[in-house]
């Protein structure tokens, strides 16, 4: 019989099983199955742990200390649930065919609009600060241009003695530019707000010099302590140079005059709004709180949120929102400070200070304007990704304003304290610092010089202003679309006028023109609120996620075999190492303690027979189980003493003691052992 045959079936085995028997000895046979031979369940534990590529379970047996396996117990533990947890959720997420949508309704909240008349005083209450001015405007105007009729030569001659009069003109005498001294004309640049500078575009002087000086007008200005220092303002129109001129000595009169009077001087609100609904509810001029303006008299603002309670829509459309007929009155107009009919308007956050000047939107008389908005937020990270700020108080620059800081307050600040620091007066424009006042010529006559001046460098960026100042982190902007149409019609201008010329002649008894009027229409486009923010390229998360790519791609490694290289490399490594140096400044105390005579005496020590041979020879042997000195080799074996009467010792055996296969490494020290019980 064969050797292989099959062993013989059971008694009790029924003829129906025999076949099932042999397929399944087949299968042992031809498919035999090796595993560990462990007996206990423990040892079974011990030989998986000690084999499988899981780091945690291996660094729990071969850990040394009670402690640093209880580490690893709770870091292996922690790992399997944070697996456990994260690969349940993804399950839910994989079989969850639910959809769920959410649809809000919401108001937003309606920004603050702020009205002003481009005129900013009524022309018959001020024109008597102002006679004086215009007069001297006039005789500029017949000087220049043989304004006014008939005999220009002698209104030119008269002209020139009411100016050495007047002291408007003769302190700033308003020429065309070939009567100037040709010494005059350096540092020549335009005036404020029209500055044009030689250097600013690429060849400028062709562009702007196209006129020749008999056909330019300018003005010059002289440091009052030094004559001879003097600069030229030359403008390629005549407009220009004359309402610049008429501003620089406007802004001085008006420097003198009191607060409350210019208030009176302006128009209020129930002159200049003559209707209002919002969101189909009607208002009036108590809705709208005012301030007064240096450069556009008193403006108007509404939802300004002053009470604490801040009005909001919930539908878009221009019937929804903000609509107001204005009333500007054009017959009342100063003829040389503004040239345009109508009224400006911003729109603003209420915690921002409406910039009129600068970013103000001009509304014209007889048409219907419709300005519809976009609402954005912007939100900019700082440091270190951007040098914005979050509120100004980490910029050197006092806000003047009371207003949240924005990039505008904080230049319009910094200049005026330049201005107050450099000329000893502050600017009219802008708000009055705290123990300053406003420029004049009866108290500062060298103020005008020393604005243009500063003024010069503040756009050359020489101020130092752009380098201090720092955009905001936090911007809320409203996006404009502007539309007109005529306003109001031809067919309905009869009796609208008629209507509003009724309502407003309880006052005053006055029929209205079209030209005096504008319709405002101001309203949401849509609810839609759009968010702008920035978010690092690079965080934390993105950080630990291309680690753990590139450590896995390359080494095969998690964050517990990461654990356990920083374990390996830098704990133990380091307690090694503060180890030897341990017993080697140990050796060397005990050799400095016992000194030379301890050599010498273990040089003649009576055990030096036969038996203490090779590493059996005491000399070989440590004297402190601490000590963790290297084992005899041949050379040193051969510098041992040898006893009278005996050959040298040959090479001697090895230390069978560290091929003990129980330990990790050979030449554990006794306290690194593991005590196994």
């Amino acid at each position: 019989m064969s050797e292989h045959q099959a062993p013989p079936p059971a008694p009790d085995a029924s003829p129906a099983a025999l076949p099932c028997l042999k397929i399944k000895a087949a299968i042992k046979k031809t498919l035999p199955v090796t595993g560990p031979q462990a007996p206990t369940l423990r040892e079974l534990m011990h030989w998986y742990c000690m084999n499988t590529n899981t780091h945690g379970c291996r660094r729990i047996v071969v850990s040394r200390g009670r402690l640093r396996r209880l580490l690893w117990i709770l870091l292996t533990l922690m790992a399997v649930g944070l697996i456990l947890w994260y690969c349940a959720q993804l399950v839910i997420n994989y079989y969850m065919a639910s959809v769920s949508v959410t649809v809000h309704f919401h108001k937003l909240r309606f920004p603050a609009v702020t009205i002003c008349n481009i005129n900013p005083y009524k022309y018959s209450a001020i024109k008597d600060h102002l006679a004086e001015l215009d007069k001297e405007t006039m005789e500029a105007l017949a000087s220049l241009y043989s304004f006014s009729g008939s005999q220009p030569r002698e209104r030119r001659e008269a002209g020139g003695e009411e100016a050495e009069e007047g002291g408007f003109l003769q302190r700033f005498p308003l020429r065309r530019l070939d009567s100037f001294p040709s010494q005059a004309t350096r540092g020549a640049s335009a005036g404020y707000k029209r500055r044009i500078e030689g250097n600013l575009f690429p060849g400028s002087s062709g562009m702007v010099n196209v006129k020749s000086p008999q056909d330019m007008v300018g003005f010059q200005l002289c440091d009052t302590t030094n004559k001879s220092d003097c600069a030229l303002y030359k403008f390629s129109s005549g407009v220009n140079a004359i309402q610049e001129w008429y501003k620089l000595h406007y802004m001085n009169i008006m420097a003198q005059i009191d607060g409350e009077e210019k208030e009176r001087m302006s128009y209020s609100a129930d002159e200049l709004i003559l209707s209002c609904f919002f969101d189909g509810v009607s208002c009036d001029s108590r809705n709208f709180t005012s301030f007064h303006h240096p450069m556009h008299g008193n403006c108007y603002t509404f939802n300004s949120g002053k009470d604490g309670r801040i009005l909001s829509t919930s539908t878009g459309g221009s019937e929804n929102g903000l609509q107001v007929i204005l009333y500007v009155d054009e017959a009342d107009y100063n003829p040389f400070l503004v040239t345009a009919t109508g009224a400006k308007i911003v729109v603003h956050d209420q915690d921002e200070y409406p910039f009129i000047e600068d970013i103000g939107t001009e509304i014209e008389t007889a048409t219907a304007t419709s300005i519809g908005m976009h609402f954005t937020t912007s939100r900019r990270l700082g440091k270190p990704y951007s040098n914005c700020t979050e509120d100004g108080s980490d910029v050197p620059v006092k806000n003047l304003y009371n207003k949240s800081y924005s990039l505008q307050i904080c230049l319009h600040s910094c200049f005026q304290d330049s201005m107050v620091k450099t000329c000893g007066c502050a600017q009219y424009a802008q708000p009055l610092p705290d123990g300053a006042e406003f420029c004049n010529y009866k108290k500062y006559p060298n103020w005008m010089y020393c604005y243009y001046k500063l003024h010069e460098q503040f756009v050359k960026e020489q101020l130092g202003c752009q380098q201090i100042c720092r955009e905001a982190c936090s911007l809320k902007e409203w996006t404009l679309t502007t539309s007109l149409a005529q306003w109001p019609s031809t067919v309905s201008e009869d009796w609208m006028l008629r209507v509003l010329s009724w309502e407003k002649g309880r006052d005053s008894n006055k029929t209205l023109n079209k030209t005096d009027l504008a319709n405002l229409m101001v309203f949401y486009k849509d609810l839609n609120e759009r968010f702008i923010t920035e978010n690092p390229a690079n965080n934390l998360v993105v950080l630990l996620s291309n680690f753990g790519g590139q450590l896995g791609l390359w080494m095969s490694c998690s964050v517990v075999c990461v654990i356990e290289i920083v374990e390996v490399f830098f704990i133990d490594t380091l307690s090694i190492i503060l180890r030897r140096c341990w017993q080697k400044a140990k050796k060397w105390w005990r050799a400095r303690k016992g000194g030379p005579g301890e050599e010498a005496g273990a040089a003649h020590s009576p055990h030096r027979g036969p038996e203490h041979l090779g590493h059996d020879n005491p000399a070989c042997i440590p004297h402190d189980e601490g000590d963790d000195d290297d084992l005899p080799t041949f050379n040193t074996a051969m510098r041992l003493p040898v006893p009278p009467g005996h050959p040298p010792p040959r090479t001697p055996p090895p230390n069978y003691s560290a091929l003990n296969l129980a330990g990790s490494f050979s030449g554990q020290l006794d306290d690194t052992l593991e005590v196994r019980t």
